[in-house]
């Protein structure tokens, strides 16, 4: 019996659900429909399927240490987690996990997922997926359309065959997204679905098409993994190999010019997460069709998406609007124009403003750190770490840190001197003393950190020992 090996494309940047960037991490990440991140219910609603194997992981390697904290949270001991070097879109993202896959068993199916998408009927989908098993064991590419609602024109759309067999139909033609017009003539037409971006297929048959159709894509691939290296948890893809990829999607590359592909609609309540409004039309509304989040008070306010993760937001007299606050940032739009963020982030990204890319909350493997305030000169940070954490024995050249325990026990390893230090407690790092620090206990740890000096750049680290692997050689 086949593997199946759920494969979860989760590096994109998030910038379309600007502003997240700086107080969060992009959406994928995020508990934005339910209590779980949208990674981890990406990977909960396949629980029930047949055979499934433990996913592989294809993200961005800054995001590595969240997306396996994620995995332990929700019982994924072992995942394969693949570290891209630099995004070059899904065609060599997934051949780079194709490939992985094969060292371990050569009869593997791969069911490619986008780790940003809703899907609410999870029996629908299971469905669907028991439904491309039998297509891609016999060796067929398989891309699932979503029956249309409504006449979208965010999407791309899949014109399919009028005759299906066991349920898949032949691709006829993949269509860029349309206008108004000749979306709503799709809808009339009832032969075209929405482009979906999921996949089924066998490992190797993925691998021998797109050796047929890009080679390229496949030969830098195969070299990234024969030259990667791992540490800790993770595979970090040879990133000079990887590098002279074609940047190109899945779509491009082989969907669109292979004559071996089916669709499998289906219909599940599916939702492509890439802006506010979307999660507005997926969010449970109140009597004043309203979806709030966080503590708002509202009057006289109705039609709204309101996420208030910084403190308390008061409407009164607005309707048809997104309202998004952060620490760092206020979004603020109809719910017709929401989708225009994405100029805003080009331009934040011409004028080299930080916001569109800092992220204020960063994720270690001894847990995390929260950037409260900063300024050229110092910066506060509250870290937490975790039980049986530590941090790695270092030293900095230009900053000095004083630190706060506020919640736990602390181990601290300052010059030659070993001490615990307490709820209240503190000590001061001298700038260029190496020093550590861990918790050895089974509660959590906080601490606040101060840092002074003429640099507080991240990379001001020089590290002695570290459990996570992480000393250049």
């Amino acid at each position: 019996m086949s593997k199946i090996i759920p494969v979860i494309l989760s590096g994109g940047s998030g910038t379309r659900l600007w502003p997240l960037s700086r107080k969060q991490y992009p959406k994928q990440y995020l508990p934005l429909i339910s209590d779980n991140t949208m990674l981890q219910e990406t990977i909960l609603r396949l629980n029930g399927l047949d055979g499934l194997a433990d996913p592989v992981i294809v993200c961005n390697a800054d995001h590595r240490f969240l997306a396996a904290e994620q995995c332990q949270q929700i019982g994924i001991k072992k995942p394969t987690i693949l570290l891209e070097p630099i995004g070059r879109g899904t065609a060599p993202a997934i051949a780079s996990a194709a490939l992985q896959s094969q060292k371990n068993s050569d009869d593997t199916i791969l069911l490619v997922l986008s780790a940003d998408h809703v899907i609410q009927d999870v029996n629908a989908f299971h469905q669907a997926i028991n439904i491309a098993i039998h297509q891609a064991r016999n060796g067929k590419l398989v891309t699932f359309g979503i029956v249309p609602t409504d006449a979208n024109t965010e999407y791309g759309y899949i014109r399919s065959s009028k005759n299906g067999v066991e349920g898949a139909y032949e691709v006829k033609q993949f269509v860029e997204k349309p206008n108004l017009k000749i979306a709503q003539s799709y809808l009339e037409q009832g032969d075209y679905l929405w482009n979906s971006g999921m996949f089924m297929f066998r490992a190797d048959t993925l691998i021998n098409e797109l050796s047929a159709y890009a080679p390229k894509v496949v030969e830098t691939a195969k070299r990234a993994i024969d030259n990667a290296t791992q540490d800790f948890d993770f595979i970090h893809l040879e990133r000079q190999s990887f590098e002279l990829s074609p940047s190109a999607s899945i779509d491009c590359e082989l969907m669109e010019r292979s004559d071996n592909v089916v669709v499998v609609p289906l219909e599940a309540q599916w939702s492509d997460v890439g802006s506010w409004s979307a999660l507005y039309s997926i969010g449970t509304k109140d009597e004043n069709n309203n979806v709030i989040d966080g503590d708002v008070f509202s009057q006289d306010t109705s039609n709204t998406y309101i996420n208030a993760s910084h403190h308390m937001m008061v409407t009164i007299g607005v309707r048809d609007l997104i309202i998004v606050d952060t620490p760092d940032a206020t979004f603020v739009s109809t719910q017709d124009k929401a989708k225009e963020v994405k100029e805003v982030v080009q331009r934040l990204r011409s004028q080299n403003r930080e916001e569109q890319s800092l992220h204020r909350k960063a994720y270690r493997p001894w847990g995390w750190y929260d950037v409260i305030d900063a300024d050229k000169c110092f910066q506060v940070k509250r870290l937490h770490i975790k039980p049986g954490a530590k941090l790695s024995l270092q030293k900095h050249n230009y900053r000095a840190e004083h630190w706060v325990v506020v919640k736990g026990v602390a181990s601290i390893v300052k010059g030659e001197e070993t001490f615990t230090l307490c709820k209240g407690q503190s000590t001061y790092i001298e700038i260029g003393q190496k020093h550590s620090l861990e918790n050895m206990g089974d509660q959590e740890l906080e601490i606040i950190e101060v840092q002074s000096g003429t640099y507080i750049g991240e990379d001001d680290i020089v590290r002695f020992e570290d459990i996570y692997g992480r000393i250049k050689s």
